[in-house]
């Protein structure tokens, strides 16, 4: 079933508030059959075209919203729709309007040819531009979208979501029946699987839409609002370190609250993003849009998994980390530096996962670019040392403009079992290596990796929270610039 552009418009926008931006167009065609079919779309639909702009309130915010008509001619774009949408984008751009895109297109409108192909190209001219003005563009794929439409302006959502059971893919099954002489496999190019392999963010109805499309706004649209530091944020920590046994030992207990904890207790208005965008999912990565301690954020975290239903073959420390993960890692860092929000990222892994696939998939090059990203990053920068950092895995979201440190959390070039048996052939000896390397907390603090250690125990995460919140208020404060030199400073002393 098709939703009509209408239809799905009122489901999202604050009743009343839609107010359309479209002005008329004039018939002009002159193949007789062409104009026919364009006579009928009309009448079948109420409008003129296969796209429908505007604006309205989406619980109260002011949102610019493009939406396609597949009643119309399949939804189809062509010049005067393509002209249609660049107009509304470029207004949405130059009154500063977040912009929210429902299509629901066969593609290209063939009765045009190549110069409706071309529309594809200018539209994401106009998104592209949008987006580098720090403008959120939030996507709503609904059914079915397809071709030129998907290839272009439905691809390039900072979220993307899309309606349940939707038919959406490149090439469209009757015309890959038709070149190929067979169906297209059943289930892939549906909503649930797109979701599955992490190229949409969240499967949605219309009814929903909305609620979601303002919680991450609420936090993509952030003004940079200051958060109050906590009254003790400067106050020394309390007795004598723990050994490094005890920390190691601690971080690995099955219990022991992970990143999904942490944001249940100490955020809000979370929205969870699935994956890289590019058809992988690694459960070892969590990526969300946040508002911690008060301060809104993009967050990317090691995921210890579930403790209640471990996946099969997990150890009970951690999901491993592998090259989706950390592609998904650079997804987020894209949108912080697009969107000029703060970057938190937690760390706590048993390492980065060890086997063919990664290794083909290219690990050592994926944290050598996030390192990279990491270091030269536009966005304001606060990583969380929550609990392991063993490796590259962990190394690849360290390097921020300020890092806080849980007191049983530790880092370290290997995992200490593997380090000690490099050094002594025997994974007996890890406790004593991984303190002689000065792995802890306490040790990273005085060392200067560590700008900040948190005390555990009773009011742990909501604690943490507010001191993440703080900190990341904090470096949002700074100039840009001078962000960017003291982050380099920073590691150029160690």
């Amino acid at each position: 079933m098709h939703t009509p552009a209408l239809d799905l418009i009122a489901a999202v926008v604050d009743p009343g508030s839609w107010r359309c931006w479209d002005e008329p167009l004039a018939l002009t065609e002159d193949d007789p059959g062409y104009r026919a079919d364009l006579l009928a779309a009309r009448r079948r639909t109420g409008l003129d075209e296969s796209v429908v702009t505007g604006e309205g309130l989406l619980h109260g915010r002011r949102v610019a919203v493009v939406a396609c008509e597949f009643r119309f001619l399949a939804g189809s774009i062509g010049v005067a729709a393509g002209e249609r949408l660049v107009r509304a984008v470029e207004r949405a751009t130059a009154e500063r309007l977040p912009l929210l895109a429902a299509p629901a297109s066969g593609g290209t409108r063939m009765q045009e040819g190549t110069i409706a192909f071309l529309q594809m190209v200018k539209v994401a001219a106009a998104i592209t531009e949008h987006k580098a003005a720090g403008l959120p563009y939030l996507v709503h794929l609904r059914h079915p979208t397809t071709g030129g439409v998907l290839a272009s302006w439905g691809s390039l959502g900072h979220l993307t979501s899309a309606e349940p059971g939707a038919l959406i893919g490149f090439l469209g099954p009757r015309v890959h029946q038709a070149l190929y002489g067979e169906e297209f496999p059943a289930g892939v190019q549906v909503a649930e699987n797109l979701l599955a392999n992490g190229l949409v963010d969240a499967v949605l109805p219309a009814a929903r839409l909305g609620g979601v499309a303002a919680r991450a706004l609420s936090v993509l649209c952030d003004g940079g609002a200051e958060v109050s530091p906590l009254p003790d944020a400067g106050e020394p920590l309390a007795g004598e370190p723990p050994s490094t046994a005890e920390s190691i030992r601690r971080s690995r207990r099955p219990e022991r609250p992970g990143v999904r904890e942490f944001l249940a207790a100490a955020a809000a208005d979370v929205t969870l993003l699935s994956g890289t965008g590019a058809g992988e999912r690694d459960p070892g990565l969590l990526l969300a849009l946040a508002r911690v301690g008060g301060a809104a954020c993009v967050v990317l975290g090691h995921d210890r998994g579930s403790r209640a239903t471990p996946a099969a073959g997990v150890p009970e420390h951690g999901q491993a980390l592998g090259p989706a993960g950390l592609r998904a890692a650079r997804r987020g860092m894209r949108i912080a530096a697009e969107l000029g929000l703060p970057l938190l990222t937690v760390v706590d892994t048993a390492g980065a996962a060890l086997s063919r696939e990664a290794e083909e998939g290219g690990l050592a090059g994926e944290i050598a670019r996030c390192l990279a990203d990491m270091v030269t990053l536009d966005a304001p920068t606060v990583c969380l040392l929550l609990g392991q950092g063993a490796g590259g895995a962990a190394l690849a979201l360290l390097p921020a403009d300020r890092v806080i440190a849980a007191r049983h959390a530790w880092l370290s070039p290997l995992p200490p079992e593997g380090a000690a048996a490099i050094l002594h052939r025997t994974t007996e000896r890890a406790f004593e290596v991984a303190d002689r390397q000065g792995v802890r907390s306490a040790d990273l603090l005085g060392r200067g990796i560590v700008d900040r250690i948190v005390e555990e125990g009773d009011g742990f995460l909501p604690r943490l929270g507010w001191v993440a919140g703080a900190e990341l208020s904090a470096v949002r404060a700074l100039a840009p610039e001078e962000r960017r030199v003291e982050r380099r400073a920073r590691y150029r002393r160690l």
